[in-house]
């Protein structure tokens, strides 16, 4: 019981520094702000997160794990490499509207000292981003694989930007059309959907 109780206590804990960080940004939220917020004591947060640096880590890595989900559902709606390009931007595109963008790129820009551990966990998660999209972009036979997965990334990060001025729906059709362009003059092949609805390739 006390072990499922401290799970409780951490879970709440996250999910309101998460709420504040993404509202306000990492700085300008203090450990004070966040056990007001949960209404505990400041032994039950520090118990779970002895510092604030702590509490970032943990919820930049929670935000990882959102992004592996991501990825994970996108693959099981096609076994198609090109089509997991297309949809894994399609998801982005219909997650990012209403919140300012990425936690790991927002606290990563927030954290210019090279070892700060908040960076060094954005770091590894955009190495293994660009990994992931590598890997995928070399599945699809594509004669210059990397520069596919670049390709994707950039409207990937481009979506993440907090910047844009598109509406949601303008920001989804064109990220997807413009990643479907770039998936069929990289690798000569054409997705598209036949009248069933489903995705095939145009021959």
């Amino acid at each position: 019981m006390v072990r499922q109780s401290t799970e409780v206590v951490r879970e709440r804990v996250l999910n309101a520094a998460a709420d504040l960080f993404d509202r306000y940004g990492v700085h300008a939220v203090g450990l004070q702000r966040v056990i007001d917020e949960v209404g505990c004591g400041k032994y039950m947060l520090y118990r779970e997160f002895p510092s604030k640096d702590d509490l970032i880590v943990a919820y930049l890595r929670r935000s990882c794990q959102y992004w592996d989900q991501t990825l994970d559902s996108t693959r099981a709606t096609t076994t198609r490499p090109e089509e997991q390009l297309i949809e894994l931007v399609r998801t982005v595109s219909r997650q990012v509207p209403g919140t300012r963008g990425c936690p790991l790129r927002n606290t990563y820009a927030e954290f210019p000292e090279h070892d700060h551990p908040a960076r060094q966990v954005a770091l590894e998660h955009f190495s293994l981003v660009r990994q992931q999209l590598g890997d995928i972009a070399r599945q699809t036979g594509a004669p210059e694989p990397d520069r596919l997965a670049e390709r994707i990334l950039l409207i990937i990060n481009g979506l993440y930007s907090p910047g844009h001025t598109a509406g949601p729906e303008d920001m989804s059709e064109i990220s997807v059309t413009l990643a479907r362009d770039i998936v069929a003059v990289e690798t000569g092949k054409h997705p598209t959907r036949d009248q069933s609805g489903q995705r095939a390739e145009a021959r």
